[in-house]
């Protein structure tokens, strides 16, 4: 019987069968890079992706940090799904525990990394400095030095020893490697914004310079609970004023010591102080906090009133007095007793 002799592959079909293996091998690799993420989320990389940016810098980037396995793959995937170009610009918080198709969604719908940040209205510098502090966000001095920084405040236009007034009550999304410097401008930038809104229709009869409107502004949103009243609060403040009366505001008397709680001791009342507006004349050299967009109206246009006085009553809004005599009688009534 004849010996079968094996069959030697020809070049051929080495060469196809070479093709079809690098193929497999690709295709795998492709899957394994598109489907399985080269880590289990332990690494952690905060990644800047600036406008103008373009994806090869990016992919480039994504692999040093370690969250994806290959640029050349990165750049393919965003090209093919057409994302390449609608990558949006911002900061972003990535792990080895994402795919790149995870990411790719994160960039091109803008779902950026930050840290919340609301400043309720009134609020000073200090109770700011204190929030951020306490949040993990800056040092506490870090925040009040920025807050003081004369080459900053020149750059923001504030014409003032600091920032107090100016940082606009509203909620601010912080990038992670942001700066306090960036986020005392991000503040001004919308307290000059709300202004704007403000004097839309004019600034009304009043005479007071800007910086004596936020002072102004900042006075009533401490005193004021109701918004209601801002008005006819601010209208008592001008009384006085044009009367050369000394406005007798109880949170001047404690601002740069502690936060207002709504109560003033004999103490406070008698601390030497050029914010303590009862011992000063006039307006206080700056802002006691930083007042929000119906606070600087209502001291843009204050209502019309003879009233020279007001009590807080226990319901959160004011009794108002056009005299010493009827003032006594309405603090007996609702704080004495």
């Amino acid at each position: 019987m004849p010996t079968m002799l094996p069959l030697t592959p020809t070049p051929k079909k080495l060469a196809v069968l070479s093709i079809r293996t690098s193929l497999l091998l690709l295709l795998g690799w492709y899957l394994v890079c598109t489907f399985i993420p080269p880590g289990k989320g332990a690494l952690v990389r905060d990644i800047s992706f600036p406008a103008g940016s373009g994806i090869r810098k990016l992919a480039g980037e994504l692999k040093r940090g370690g969250v994806i396995r290959s640029a050349w793959h990165f750049i393919l995937l965003a090209r093919l799904r057409g994302q390449a170009h609608r990558l949006k610009a911002g900061d972003y918080r990535l792990t080895d525990g994402m795919t790149p198709g995870d990411i790719l969604r994160k960039l091109a719908t803008g779902d950026v990394d930050y840290r919340r940040f609301a400043l309720p209205e009134g609020y000073s510098v200090y109770q700011a400095a204190e929030m951020l502090d306490q949040k993990g966000y800056f040092k506490r001095d870090a925040f009040l030095a920025a807050c003081r920084d004369t080459a900053l405040l020149e750059r923001l236009g504030i014409h003032a020893a600091s920032a107090e007034g100016y940082l606009s009550p509203a909620t601010y999304n912080l990038a992670r490697n942001g700066t306090e410097e960036q986020l005392v401008t991000q503040m001004v930038g919308h307290f000059r914004k709300v202004y704007d809104d403000v004097t839309t229709g004019g600034r009304g009869q009043s005479r007071l310079s800007l910086h004596e409107i936020v002072t102004l502004a900042s006075i009533i949103e401490k005193e004021a609970v109701s918004g209601d009243e801002k008005p006819l609060i601010s209208s008592v403040f001008y009384n006085r004023l044009r009367l050369g009366m000394p406005l007798q505001s109880d949170p001047t008397a404690v601002y740069g010591v502690r936060a207002f709680s709504g109560k003033v001791t004999k103490a406070d009342i008698g601390r030497h102080s050029p914010y303590n507006t009862y011992l000063v004349k006039g307006l206080p050299p700056g802002p006691i906090g930083n007042p929000g967009a119906d606070a600087l109206r209502a001291a843009l246009h204050p209502a019309r009133s003879d009233y020279l006085y007001f009590v807080a009553r226990q319901d959160g809004t004011h009794y108002f007095s056009r005299t010493l005599e009827e003032h006594n009688r309405a603090v007996a009534r609702y704080l004495r007793n």
